[in-house]
Order: C-alpha cells, then structure tokens, then sequence
C-alpha cells in the first residue's frame, strides 16, 4: 500500500535532531550508502518529530561520486559536512585504494576526516572499517570487518583487536559493523543505544527487518551444508522465548527438536552461530530492556519475568552487556522516552 509523501512541521526542524554524516566515497556500494538514511531518519519520537538530521558528503566539493554499479550519485555537499557531524557513518568502498592495499589514507581522505571534531562518534560499515583503521582510529581497539576481509584487515592493522565472529562492535566513541545487512542491524543498534527499544523496533517494523538479529557472522560463514533431512532448532528457540521466566536447561530445549544434547547444541551453534546458553542470556538482556522501558515493574519483578531470578543476577548480565546497571538503564531510557 502507497504511504502519502512526508512532510516537515514546525517541530521537525533539523537544529532540534542528532546530525548524522555519511561519507561517500568513490566505489560506495549504493545498499549500504543508503542504510543509515533509511534507519536513522526513520526513527521518531510517539509524536512523529524526527530524531535525526542525515546529510551525505563527499572528500571533494559537491559532485558526482562513482559507485560500484552503473550509475553515480550527485552528493551536494563536501567534506565541510563533517565538522557538523554528531555522529559520522563511513560505509563500504570498492575503490579504497592506498587504504585497503597499504593501510595508509590518501591526502585527500586525511584532509577531509580532519574536519571532524573530537568527540565525534563513528560508525563504520563493512570494509569502510579500513578508514578508520588507516586513520589509526581503531589501534588497540576490538572492531569487525566482513568476514571475507578480516583476516586481510587483521594483518594490515596488526594492532586492531578483530573478530569476525559478530555482526557488530560498540566499542563507545567508535561502532564498527560486518558486511553488508549488518550495517542495519548497528544502526539499528545505535538508534536502541540513543533513544531506547521501543523506537528502534519501530523503525525496524517499518523497514520490515527484525530488530535484532541473533548471533553472530559464524552463521553466513561458507560451510558444507547440513542434512535438509534434520531437524533445525527454530522450534527450541520458540519454546523457550516463550518461557524465558522459568528456568530452561539445555536438555530441555533438545527435547523440543528430539535431539540429543551433543547433537542440539552442534546444530544450535551451526544455525545460530553462539551456544544456547550465550543466546538465552542475550535474549533475557532483551527482555529486561524492554520491561525496564516500557513498565513500572520493581526491578526485582523485572529480574524474575526476565528470567534472572534476582536482581544481582539481572545487574551483573546487565552490567556485562551493556555497561550500565538495570536503575542507571531505566532512569536513561524512560526519560528518554517519556521526556
């Protein structure tokens, strides 16, 4: 069904909203150029007012810029974009040059990040996690890359904590992101991060993209592919989201697929790519953000209905998964949401 075009009102002016730069190079790959205008400028407060302003630049004066299809992209700003930047996202390049065959940034790029204030935050997708490694941005830093290049990436920036294994890095000041897709899935993540889970899930519904995708890069992987004939795990993780207060052991889920521990878990890790128990706590850390959100529960309640069983239990998951404890959680995001 067609949607009436958008229009702006009085109170969607851009100097109310978080500015978001894109930095499109030559080689971009158009998908991913566009994933943070389709995410960030989807998210929006229950009043519809738009939390972010997205802008899109280029290294040189406004212009064309090639990409890695059949067409060019006029980008009608420059590299001055940047130092309006409150976050600055880099997608992915084919044609990154010195950046990717030496590690190093040409003059023209060094000249144009230099225009970006410190405190910045930045977000890279795909391969566009060579910049900021080149930029020695990432030194002494955990980041990812797709997983086809990591191996390329770690050995051209030995000092960058790489793992291949997941779809993305927060790492504060500095977010980094897989191939492709995966980009959604972190700037997802960032709007989650800035304003809470119920606005990132809208904007995930209205993209018609889960809200969070379960493990991690292992899954999309080249493997032999498994027996069509077996049994997947896709019923195990139904029972048990819908359970996720009671206790769940890990025969109990094999029970669902009628498997046998060993076998459950090996075609858990194959489909999932991390083990049942790191996906149950994931999903319980979930379930306490959204509870602590959206309801006045005690945070005991909340550690229960979420299936830690106290609320010790729920602050050192939360703590480990997020940095922030359940009151420091709830006292962001429910002003942020109410306020």
């Amino acid at each position: 069904m067609a949607h009436a075009p958008e229009t702006a009102t009085a109170t969607d002016a851009p100097q109310d909203r978080h500015r978001v730069v894109v930095l499109a190079l030559d080689g971009v790959i158009p998908f991913e150029l566009g994933i943070p205008q389709r995410i960030f400028k989807g998210a929006r407060t229950p009043e519809m007012r738009r939390l972010y302003d997205v802008v899109t630049c280029s290294v040189r004066p406004p212009g064309p810029i090639r990409t890695d299809a059949d067409f060019a992209i006029l980008v009608e700003h420059g590299p001055e974009a940047l130092a309006t930047a409150d976050t600055v996202v880099i997608p992915a390049s084919y044609e990154l040059g010195p950046v990717y065959e030496e590690g190093r940034l040409t003059e023209e790029l060094a000249a144009a990040l230099a225009h970006i204030r410190p405190g910045t935050r930045l977000v890279s997708i795909c391969t566009g996690g060579y910049i900021l490694a080149a930029a020695g941005l990432l030194d002494g830093r955990p980041a990812t890359t797709h997983w086809s290049s990591a191996d390329h990436f770690q050995q051209l920036f030995p000092k960058v904590d790489v793992d291949a294994d997941v779809l993305f890095i927060d790492d504060g000041d500095i977010l980094t992101s897989a191939g492709v897709a995966s980009g959604i899935d972190l700037c997802l993540h960032v709007v989650r991060r800035d304003h809470g889970t119920a606005v990132a899930n809208e904007v995930a519904r209205r993209t018609v993209v889960p809200p969070h995708r379960d493990g991690g890069q292992a899954q999309y992987i080249h493997r032999p592919l498994p027996d069509p004939q077996l049994a997947t795990t896709r019923t195990a993780r139904a029972w048990a989201l819908g359970r996720l207060d009671q206790p769940l052991q890990l025969r109990d889920m094999a029970e669902q697929e009628s498997m046998s521990v060993r076998t459950f878990t090996r075609r858990f890790r194959e489909e999932v790519g991390i083990s049942p128990g790191q996906w149950l706590t994931q999903q319980r850390v979930e379930r306490a953000r959204h509870l602590l959100e959206s309801t006045e529960l005690s945070v005991d309640q909340v550690a229960r209905d979420a299936g830690f069983g106290t609320a010790q239990s729920m602050r050192q998951h939360l703590q480990a998964a997020l940095g922030v404890t359940p009151t420091a959680y709830r006292r962001t995001f429910r002003h942020v949401i109410t306020g």
